[in-house]
């Protein structure tokens, strides 16, 4: 399983959405939120993009994170951690 995530810095439920993913041993592509760039920074699974790419790909998106399981939409954190059965 892989997963595609859409997160922000300072974001808690992002923390929270990537430490779920990790202690289930699931792959991610964090597409991260941003007006600044500084690509150097960036580790080999990050890339930084503007809110229009995450409002093209769910223009209905209001917060973050944004989360796809294997290319199927699952929504935020709160939807991610019930997908898994954790409260």
């Amino acid at each position: 399983m892989q997963a595609e995530i859409y997160t922000k810095s300072n974001c808690s439920y992002c923390v929270r959405a990537k430490a779920l993913l990790d202690q289930k041993g699931i792959g991610y592509d964090e597409n991260i939120i941003t007006d600044s760039v500084a690509e150097s920074d960036l580790k080999p699974n990050q890339r930084y993009v503007t809110r229009e790419t995450l409002l093209e790909k769910a223009p209905n998106a209001r917060t973050v994170p944004q989360i796809w399981l294997d290319g199927s939409y699952v929504g935020g954190y709160t939807e991610l951690a019930a997908f898994f059965g954790n409260k």
